[in-house]
């Protein structure tokens, strides 16, 4: 049988009495176990999204960054190394995968002083996953945040949490450059996953909601519907500090973004093609990604302040969610061109 499912274009939040006079009351302070940060935004671990620059940007403005895995271990430890010099009392977050090296990886890592490992696979809700977290948790104890997934339903969630994540990445096939649902049939719209996940009673760790995430509007509706942060793609994709060199054209500057499940990126890191599960495609250069995260953070601010909320919890405890009509969505739009 069939259920049906949301995702964010499907609801508003209902605004309600505030008291908030300012935007400046409203606090966006979020916690990944014991670390805590002032903006909930995480920048995902692609590698046309996260290495030194985006790092050490996202640091200095309150997020976080995880440098992407499609490299030797190295250059990922390297790239590590000279985030944590960069800033002052970094929060570094670096990626693994679940097979191969990732131990080895994950050493080198801690090494270098990541204090968050992001165990990165397409499915979560897996066999490997489980051993994985097994192993890092006897190599490192609870000395290193361990985030996990991706996974899209409860049960996935309460299984990583179960096997020892600290945080859990939550949505599969979302993202605008991911063709997963396309290409395997498989998925739940991302709210949805979110919506599910919160309902947890096994003792919650942090949600992050990954993907699909288009603007601020769909930032406040993943953390009123109960997640903790964010993580972003698309939305940090051509800033300055993206790796790739800006493309100069007739139609204007561009910089490289793609899945790291497209044919451009799989033969670039290994050398050959699985699943072909993401795209690869050029995004309007966007200047620096600081202008992008003060938009953002503005978006944010102002949503809560529409639920009368100054903080993620208290946004959390009084949002009120209604679902809109395909003309409502319509509606919602700036639609003065149509």
């Amino acid at each position: 049988m069939t259920e049906e499912a949301l995702t964010y274009n499907d609801v508003l939040l209902v605004p309600q009495y505030s008291e908030i006079k300012s935007r400046s009351e409203v606090s966006l302070t979020s916690m990944l176990g014991s670390l805590e940060f002032e903006l909930p935004i995480i920048a995902s671990p692609m590698d046309t999204i996260s290495e030194s620059s985006m790092a050490s940007t996202m640091g200095e403005h309150g997020g976080l960054s995880i440098i992407h895995r499609y490299n030797t271990i190295e250059r990922q430890a390297t790239i590590v190394r000279s985030v944590v010099t960069t800033i002052p009392s970094p929060i570094v977050g670096a990626a693994i995968g679940t097979s191969g090296d990732y131990l080895e990886r994950a050493t080198a890592l801690v090494g270098a002083g990541a204090q968050v490992l992001c165990v990165d696979v397409a499915h979560g809700h897996h066999i490997l996953m489980r051993t994985a977290l097994d192993e890092l948790r006897e190599a490192f104890g609870d000395s290193v945040h361990i985030m996990a997934g991706n996974i899209a339903t409860l049960e996935g969630y309460n299984d990583l949490v179960n096997w020892g994540a600290d945080s859990v990445r939550c949505n599969i096939g979302g993202g605008s450059i991911c063709s997963t649902r396309i290409q395997t049939g498989h998925g739940v719209p991302g709210l949805q996953t979110i919506i599910d996940c919160a309902r947890s009673a096994t003792g919650q760790v942090p949600i992050i909601a990954d993907g699909g995430i288009r603007n601020s509007g769909d930032i406040v509706k993943a953390l009123a519907a109960g997640a903790d942060f964010v993580m972003l793609g698309s939305l940090l994709s051509g800033t300055d500090e993206t790796p790739g060199d800006v493309i100069n054209t007739r139609k204007g500057k561009f910089k490289a973004y793609r899945g790291m499940a497209s044919k451009d990126a799989q033969v670039e890191w290994r050398g050959k093609t699985a699943s072909l599960e993401g795209i690869a495609t050029t995004v309007p250069y966007k200047g620096p990604v600081t202008d992008v995260l003060a938009e953002l953070e503005r978006g944010i601010r102002s949503g809560l302040s529409y639920s009368g909320a100054r903080t993620i919890a208290e946004l959390q405890a009084k949002a009120k969610f209604i679902r809109q009509t395909v003309s409502g969505q319509t509606e919602s739009g700036t639609h003065i061109l149509r």
